[in-house]
Order: C-alpha cells, then structure tokens, then sequence
C-alpha cells in the first residue's frame, strides 16, 4: 500500500471530490483517479460512491481514513523530525478563512519571511470546517478559524477580534428598508460554500430577521462576492475591515448589528500534542510580537 495513494485518498475524502483534490494537491485529475482506483483494488473494496455532487465515503472508506489520516500526518511529522536542528526551516503550511488571509495576514506573513526566510511558508485558504479537519489530520501545522471551536484535539489563541455587519447594495440605506423592500422570503442570501462559518452566521441572522427561506447563492472569492452584493444580487455577512478596504465600498453599504450578532474571534488552531518544530514555534512569535494575540 503506497503511502502517497493514502494522502491522496484522504485529500479526497476531506474535499469531496476529485476535482478539488487535483487542485490542492497540484497534478491532473487523472492521476487522482489512477491513485484511488489503484487503492480500490489493492483493498478489494470501493472507497467512495460516486455521483453527480461528487463524492462520498462507503463504510469501507470510512474505516480506512483514520488510518490514512494517521499515517499521513507520521509521514509528514517524520521529515519535519529528521530535519530539526533548533534553526526555523523547512516546510509550514498554515491555513486562513480567506477573509482573515485578505486582511489580517499580509503584514504578519511579511514579517515572518522577513525574520525566518528559510522556511517554505504555503498558506491554504478555505472554509473554518475543511481547515479544522486539515488540522485535526497534519495537513495543516495550524490555521486561522472563526471561533469558537470546542474540540478535545486541538489547542487555540485569540488572534484576532472582528466585528460582522451585514452588507448591502447602495440603495438600502437601513435594515427597515432593506426588509419593506424585498420579497416576503427576504432577499438572496451571498455565501461561500458550506462549512463557512460566517455563512451558519448569516443563515442564522436571517432566520432571526424572518427569512429562514431565504435563497443561497455560493460564491468562490470574496472579491466577486462583494461585487455581486454592489449589483444588487443579494446581501452578505462579512468582517467590516474586509468590506472597508474593499475597491466596491463605495458601491455597497455596511449595517452595523448588535454586539451578539456580529462579535466573533479569529483563532489561531493547532494540534494538541502536535510536535512544536522551531519554524511553527517561529510563526507563532511572529503573532505574539505584532501584538495580535490576545490574552483569554
């Protein structure tokens, strides 16, 4: 059994589909389904079902990814081990919800090539749920999520404070106007795909509002999301330091909400029991120098 058929695998499972899978792991689709079908044999089993969505796990599958899991994050932790000699280098992957990389990052990320330039820094964007799974199986060393997140495995720190507001095309000037004029299932609701946690936010708020029927549309980058919301398409929930810097801010218009509705933290995720190789340990002085992260 190839260990590198087992990552590949087990990037499939997380990501749901072959294509996506492909993407992350830089090769051509072909080669991901050469690897799965190779595994499939070798075992005697299907792993997956396939349809029209993508794909998802048989019980078969279900009870092998642990165990690719596993081995995977030794594979990795292994390398990591033979080349630690106390001085930051190597790899560190890092993951960010794509807002927090858009805004909060740069200068941290700048900062850290600056101090330690002989670590191979690569950051993954993606939804809080695919980063805490990246994490929870070492593909990811630590990631920054929207908190809170309870789970026995990991460890976190308060990186960032944020505050969410609801963001609208121009022409709705309050939240009274915005409600008289939409349909009576309230307007479209502007979200990344599921395991978003501002998209649960925003789902939850409309439901507050009335609209639990309120129509989904999913987008894939936040600048397009901003620019669909400037159109008039519907309306989205995001940080308000996102929405200020944006080039469409003076095409949308920003409600403010109140302080349980829009209050929420960015952690930083690692973990528990982890090893704390120096170039982790490195990324996280770099977040405690630039003052970001802030005391429970």
């Amino acid at each position: 059994m190839e260990l590198s058929d087992l990552m590949t695998f087990s990037t499939v499972a997380r990501l749901g589909g072959v294509t996506r899978a492909a993407d992350e792991l830089n090769t051509v689709q072909s080669n991901i389904t050469q690897r799965i079908k190779s595994l499939e044999a070798e075992i005697g089993t299907a792993l997956f079902e396939r349809h029209s969505r993508g794909m998802t796990l048989t019980g078969a599958g279900r009870r092998l990814l642990p165990y690719a899991q596993r081995l995977a994050a030794l594979s990795r932790e292994a390398v990591l081990a033979a080349r630690e000699d106390g001085e930051p280098k190597g790899p560190l992957s890092i993951g960010s919800m794509e807002t927090t990389a858009a805004v909060r990052l740069p200068s941290l990320l700048a900062e850290f090539h600056r101090r330690f330039p002989a670590v191979q820094l690569s950051l993954r964007t993606a939804p809080t749920a695919d980063l805490v799974a990246a994490v929870l199986d070492g593909s990811l060393d630590g990631a920054f999520v929207a908190g809170p997140i309870a789970h026995a495995e990991l460890t976190d720190v308060t990186a960032f404070q944020e505050e969410l507001v609801l963001v609208t095309a121009r022409r709705w000037a309050s939240l009274a106007a915005l409600r008289a004029g939409t349909p009576e299932s309230g307007p479209t609701a502007l979200v990344f795909r599921t395991g978003c946690s501002y998209r649960q936010r925003l789902e939850q708020l409309l439901t507050e509002f009335g609209w639990p029927s309120a129509a989904r549309f999913e987008l894939g980058t936040l600048d397009g999301m901003i620019g669909c919301v400037a159109a008039g398409m519907g309306v989205t929930l995001l940080p308000r330091a996102v929405v200020e810097r944006s080039d469409q801010s003076g095409n949308i218009r920003i409600h403010p909400l109140s302080p349980s509705q829009s209050r929420v933290d960015t952690i930083f995720i690692q973990r528990r029991g982890a090893p704390q190789y120096s170039a982790l340990q490195g990324f996280v002085s770099c977040l405690e120098n630039n003052g970001q992260v802030i005391a429970a």
